[in-house]
């Protein structure tokens, strides 16, 4: 996998920078001033710092090797039947407006000898939900990284976003929901393959809330 490593790093978007916590909250106190506030109130005397720690948390993604995230959890096997890990939950930021969105998301692929450790899908969505995104490129680069890892017969993507830009501004429309899928292999090219992998993924489907 190590011979792979700069194709992983370039699928991910690994960023080798650490995060600036002075400009962060510099800037932070520049923004509560121009909307009138007093960022010296007691009320605000450490927010810029909690907000520059938060971001640390909130974009974490951008900074996940995926090497070391994937910790030599990909094993050799014979088995050949779809694997599934559904309701995967995230949070991510709208680099539109750096506002939340959160939902699920439903990952599958058809092993070509390799499978991978249970733990590590979800660790993957949460490496590309952890930056600034928008929910169509999100999709595709979890579908392209388990692609990149595992070359399996097929890879399928479900994602399902709740969007607060659209809910607390703008259409102000609180039950829209948004989803995307990326197939690729034989869930591009396979309708029964891919409509198995649907219907698991709406089989006890439950409402996105927040």
């Amino acid at each position: 996998m190590h011979k792979d490593k700069e194709i992983l790093e370039r699928i991910a978007g690994l960023f080798s920078s650490e995060i600036d916590f002075e400009r962060i909250t510099k800037s932070v106190e520049d923004i509560l001033e121009s909307i009138g506030e007093d960022p010296h109130r007691e009320g605000l005397l450490r927010t810029p710092d909690r907000v520059a720690r938060a971001y640390q948390e909130l974009l974490a993604g951008y900074r996940t090797d995926p090497i070391e995230l994937l910790n030599e959890a990909i094993f050799e096997v014979t088995y050949d039947e779809m694997v599934i890990v559904r309701d995967i939950e995230f949070y991510s930021m709208c680099e539109h407006h750096m506002l939340p969105f959160l939902g699920r998301a439903h990952v599958a692929y058809l092993p070509n000898g390799k499978v991978i450790g249970l733990s590590k899908l979800p660790r993957i969505v949460d490496m590309f939900a952890r930056r600034l995104q928008v929910q169509e490129r999100m999709t595709r680069q979890i579908a392209d990284l388990v692609n990149e890892l595992l070359h399996p017969k097929g890879v399928a993507v479900v994602v399902e976003g709740l969007h607060l830009c659209s809910v607390m501004r703008g259409v102000r429309k609180h039950d829209a929901r948004m989803t995307t899928s990326a197939m690729l292999g034989a869930f591009r090219t396979n309708l029964p393959t891919r409509q198995e992998f649907l219907d698991n993924v709406s089989r006890g489907a439950k409402p996105l809330q927040f």
